[in-house]
């Protein structure tokens, strides 16, 4: 019998299916999440899973309720908020953790980089000394080598002089440097899961690739889940594994990348890759295409000419130049675009452009008019048909005037008509920008932020200007209500024939809009031409170079190789 066993017992062993091995838990898991400020829902039934070293992006519009969500996960939510529904870190439940045993968990598991540095960086205390407080977190005795940590990190995230950044201000620092050192003191503790919050909103398109490069090297290197919440399906595609599109605080639609954007199933989610301006260069074609004639016409003198202009400031008994040489013209019902990356020259030539600053050498003249030179009174009179948007409107409009008052003023000034003629006129140009009557009464903080935009385009044009100069009129807004403004923008120019001047740092809106585009760099203009000229063949490295920062598509960063562990660093210190 025994023999009869010894036998047997392999045959048996062979049929007895082995077990099959069980997927590993997910990281992160939310499940009927749900938040509540009174009796306002802002989020309902949201659940999504996050796996070990995978990527997820949030994506929607402002007031979707993404960054809700990530503050609800690390238990941020301000005073009064309710929440329901679960929310699992590595199998533990965090929503009903009392806050002592949730706090070590916040920063040493959980990473944040937020969306403002400037809010987020204390503006009175060394970039350093703020560090510190990060280093603490990884639990290592010895100051000395909590600041080698510091000073490793800033190293490993780019930071060319990670001595000099440890010792300076915040102010000292430029944006994108900025936005490298907190995602620097996030990661710094080692988390599991890193929480970034729109962390490239505000940069320009190179500096905003340097930043999700980044974040996706250190993804890989350091096995790190990220969850990453953005505003742009574009980004977000590139970016991570999987998405969840937020509308209203529900999700539209949730899935794997490719899936969800190549052929998305919500018409909520088909609208965003429709306003994408990366995925829709021809989106405007047909309001567009009236001007590219107008260049071809040899008859008749540009409506805007800048002929070898400079200028110089002296700052701290050091000479800058920031305009050096500018030459561009601009025909009539056509919008050029001046693009480059901030401190390229843009913001000063629109000001040389407006008047606003007087050049040290070089001619700029509008509709054949010289503007160099002129008194304050002669250019008050340019003024009425040289209008400027600017780039916030919630600062650029006075938050106490009411939407009439706000769109009138211009008219007030000049003395233009009757108050019954100037009251017309106003409705008429809401009208134009696509806004109703019931908005008169209405002041900006009552307002979106489209609707703020589309009143400070409807101030600009009261006076029926010729040329309107748009300093990145859209970048503060979600791309669907750039979008919004964008058809606003060609259909008055259509409508009118308005001359625009767009200064813009992102080459994918700049493709949709202009017709003409000149590329500053350092103050001077490296390259000039047509749309089509630019995109297609661009024939200086920093053009190029611009152009690669588009984002457009998938693109799996590949995985590093592991950094040293931190007693390994310790034991490199120590010796």
């Amino acid at each position: 019998m025994a023999s009869q066993n010894r036998l047997t017992a392999p045959f048996l062993r062979r049929q007895t299916p082995a077990p099959a091995p069980q997927p590993a838990a997910p990281l992160l898991l939310v499940e009927g999440l749900s938040v509540a400020y009174g009796k306002q829902e802002v989020v309902q039934d949201v659940g999504f899973e996050l796996g070990h070293g995978k990527s997820l992006a949030i994506i929607g519009e402002s007031g979707s309720g993404k960054s809700t969500i990530a503050r609800a996960l690390l238990r941020l939510l301000p005073g009064g908020a309710r929440t329901g529904g679960h929310v699992r870190f590595d199998g533990q439940e965090l929503l009903a953790l009392p806050e002592r045993r949730f706090r070590p968990l916040r920063g040493r598991a959980i990473g944040f980089v937020p969306q403002d540095p400037g809010n987020a960086l204390n503006p009175v205390r060394t970039i350093g000394a703020q560090a510190m407080e990060a280093a603490a977190l990884t639990d290592e005795p010895s100051a000395v080598i909590r600041r080698a940590l510091v000073l490793e990190t800033f190293a490993q995230i780019g930071l060319d002089n990670a001595h000099r950044v440890y010792d300076s201000y915040p102010h000292q620092l430029s944006g994108g440097m900025l936005q490298r050192v907190l995602i620097g003191l996030a990661v710094l503790p080692r988390p599991a899961l890193l929480v970034a919050d729109e962390p490239t909103s505000a940069l320009d398109v190179t500096i905003q690739k340097r930043i999700l490069d980044l974040l996706s090297r250190l993804q890989h290197e350091l096995d790190i889940s990220l969850l990453l919440i953005t505003h742009d399906l574009a980004i977000a595609a590139e970016r991570a594994d999987s998405l969840v599109v937020l509308k209203d605080g529900t999700v539209q639609e949730a899935g794997g990348t490719s899936a969800v954007f190549s052929s998305p199933a919500s018409n909520y989610a088909r609208k965003m890759h429709a306003d994408v301006p990366a995925l829709n260069p021809d989106r405007y074609a047909r309001l567009r295409d009236p001007g590219f004639g107008l260049l071809d016409a040899t008859n008749q003198a540009p409506k805007i000419e800048v002929s070898a202009v400079t200028k110089r400031f002296t700052i701290d008994g050091k000479h800058l130049t920031a305009v050096d040489d500018v030459s561009f013209s601009v025909p009539a019902g056509t919008t050029h675009a001046l693009v480059g990356e901030s401190g390229s020259g843009k913001t000063t030539t629109i000001r040389l452009l407006l008047g606003l600053e007087e050049p040290d050498a070089g001619e700029i003249s509008v509709a054949g008019e010289r503007l160099t030179g002129l008194s304050h009174a002669s250019l008050r009179t340019v003024w009425r048909h040289l209008q400027f948007v600017y780039q916030n409107p919630f600062t650029s409009l006075d938050p106490t005037w009411s939407v009439e008052h706000l769109v009138r003023e211009p008219l007030d000034r000049f003395k233009v008509g009757t108050p019954r003629e100037r009251a017309e006129e106003v409705r008429e140009a809401l009208a134009n920008v696509g806004l109703g009557e019931h908005l008169l009464t209405r002041k900006p903080g009552a307002l979106s932020g489209g609707q703020r935009q589309r009143v400070a385009i409807a101030r600009s044009l009261i006076l029926k200007p010729d040329v309107i100069v748009l300093d990145e009129p859209t970048s503060a807004l979600d791309v669907g209500v750039q979008a919004d403004i964008v058809e606003v923008l060609l259909s008055l120019q259509a409508k009118l024939g308005l001359t625009y001047v767009f200064v813009s740092h992102d080459l994918a809106l700049v493709r949709q809009l202009a017709h003409t585009v000149s590329v500053m760099q350092r103050g001077s203009i490296v390259e000039h031409g047509t749309i089509k000229d630019i995109f297609d063949n661009p024939r200086h490295p920093y053009t190029a170079s611009l152009l690669q920062s588009i984002p457009s598509g998938f693109a799996g960063p590949a995985r590093g190789q592991q950094p040293r562990s931190l007693q390994a660093f310790r034991e490199e210190q120590i010796a």
